[in-house]
């Protein structure tokens, strides 16, 4: 008797352009919600933190983890989040403690923007919060064989695309394309 080796299944990777419309999605929705709840005032808001904090729990970990891996903005760019074990991407979604690692690490990081663009007028140095986000994203530029964000190797996850979704960015694409075919003619 042999042993045969079965072969893995493919999983395609995510681009980092759709990876980064998709967060930048879940981000937009999330901050405009706390930021209507937030105060008018300048500076650090608690409630606005709260806020925040709570709707991407809601967002990026229980819908991901009820939705086949899609958050909001994941669905809209046809992507999704698998485990990884052992530099194999697995066919699951992450379990939950994994997910919420995940999110608790770039949901920090995306707070720090929030704090950020509340707070670029009176204070123009607040855009440095924006760095711990920045370096966590954009590591996954360096990454040429998986891909992975820093937040995506620490918890074992992988985005990997999907045919499950609304498709927006090829939609967005074709309008654009029909709208120049109009202006030239």
């Amino acid at each position: 008797m042999t042993i045969e080796r079965v072969p893995q299944k493919h999983y395609p990777k995510a681009g980092i352009g759709r990876r980064g419309m998709a967060l930048g999605l879940d981000f937009l929705g999330v901050w405009l919600v706390s930021s209507l709840l937030g105060g008018s005032d300048i500076g650090i808001q608690f409630v606005e933190i709260l806020v925040f904090v709570i709707l991407w729990l809601v967002l990026r970990v229980l819908l991901v983890y009820n939705n086949q891996g899609q958050s909001l903005g994941r669905w809209a760019f046809d992507l999704k989040v698998l485990s990884v074990e052992d530099g194999q991407v697995m066919g699951r979604i992450p379990d939950l403690p994994s997910l919420l690692k995940r999110e608790a690490i770039i949901g920090l990081g995306a707070l720090l923007m929030s704090i950020a663009l509340s707070n670029i007028r009176a204070n123009p140095t607040a855009i440095l919060l924006i760095l711990p986000l920045a370096i966590d994203c954009g590591t996954a530029f360096y990454d040429a064989q998986m891909r992975q964000a820093l937040h995506d190797r620490y918890c074992g996850t992988f985005i990997v695309s999907s045919r499950r979704g609304y498709s927006l960015d090829i939609k967005v694409k074709r309008l654009v394309e029909n709208m120049r075919r109009n202006v030239r003619k």
